[in-house]
């Protein structure tokens, strides 16, 4: 019984997508390719990039308190970030859940009462087509209607639009990776889950 041969097996999805393709010498290799019909940005993130992109978040993410086990929303746009957030909470085996960006306060509400996250990923807007979106307050409301409560918000400034953030709640994406220590692959059950999608 093949059940039988990996009894015990343990895994992380982020290892097997990123860092053993930089242990296998293709870290100069392109990862993840990002191209904006919204805005025309174009950006290219090589497997070592990505490594350590994710490995800084998600070493942000565990110095908010984040472990294995828990879970954490992410409601962001299609941008580079959105990957890389799913690939820290794996990294850290944390349980996600990706919430369409730009979903009303009431929708992600009822998510956020559901998966009982310990943390949101967020952005400061989304772009769709010339129109700005802004997340944060959307966000706000989401998490005033909630009866769960997460701990802590880390939001993604972007350029076409900052956010204030809240006090003693949110931090900024780009103040809590610059302090971070990068973060390894914790080993999880092959039978654990991943992600969480409603």
């Amino acid at each position: 019984c093949i059940r039988d041969r990996f009894s015990g097996g343990v895994l992380n999805t982020c290892y097997n997508a990123v860092d053993r393709h930089v242990e296998a010498g293709r870290g100069n290799d392109p990862a993840l390719i990002f191209d904006s019909a919204m805005t025309g940005a174009k950006r290219t993130l090589t497997f070592a990039q990505l490594q350590d992109e994710t490995a800084r978040l998600a070493g942000a993410l565990a110095a908010l308190g984040v472990g294995k086990g828990d879970r954490v929303i992410i409601y962001m746009p299609m941008i580079p970030e959105a990957v890389i957030a799913m690939l820290a909470c794996a990294r850290l085996g944390a349980v996600h859940s990706v919430v369409f960006g730009g979903f009303a306060p009431q929708e992600l509400a009822t998510r956020i009462d559901d998966a009982e996250p310990k943390a949101i990923v967020s952005a400061s807007c989304g772009i769709e087509g010339v129109r700005v979106i802004e997340y944060k307050p959307l966000l706000d409301q989401a998490i005033a209607l909630s009866s769960h409560k997460p701990t802590s918000c880390i939001i993604r400034q972007r350029e076409s639009c900052e956010c204030d953030l809240t006090e003693g709640r949110d931090v900024s994406w780009q103040d809590a990776v610059a302090a971070a220590k990068p973060h390894g692959c914790v080993p999880v059950m092959a039978t654990d889950p991943l992600y969480i999608l409603y």
